[in-house]
């Protein structure tokens, strides 16, 4: 499902235009890139939660070359799937 499809179905789900869905769905993924960004969390009771990780510095290799290259410490996002949601796709 792309993210045409996805307003699609929320559109008719929740009986508003795809417009209005647009606009939901664009400040739903504002809200929480910003949380994120902030270094907070963005907890759905039943659904999951968002929230950043840490990635530390380490060493690694060049795959074509053998030679070792450092890679920089960085964040990235990360999705828990709470245990309503795990259990209503298992």
């Amino acid at each position: 499902m792309n993210k045409t499809e996805l307003v699609a179905a929320i559109a008719d789900k929740a009986g508003i235009s795809k417009k209005d869905a647009d606009a939901v769905l664009a400040a739903f993924t504002e809200t929480v890139t910003k949380e994120l960004k902030k270094g907070g969390k963005v907890q759905l009771v039943g659904f999951g939660t968002f929230e950043v990780t840490k990635r530390s510095a380490r060493t690694g290799r060049n795959p074509q070359t053998g030679a070792t290259m450092k890679i920089a410490a960085s964040k990235a996002p990360k999705f828990k799937a709470g245990k309503a949601f795990k259990d209503a796709i298992g």
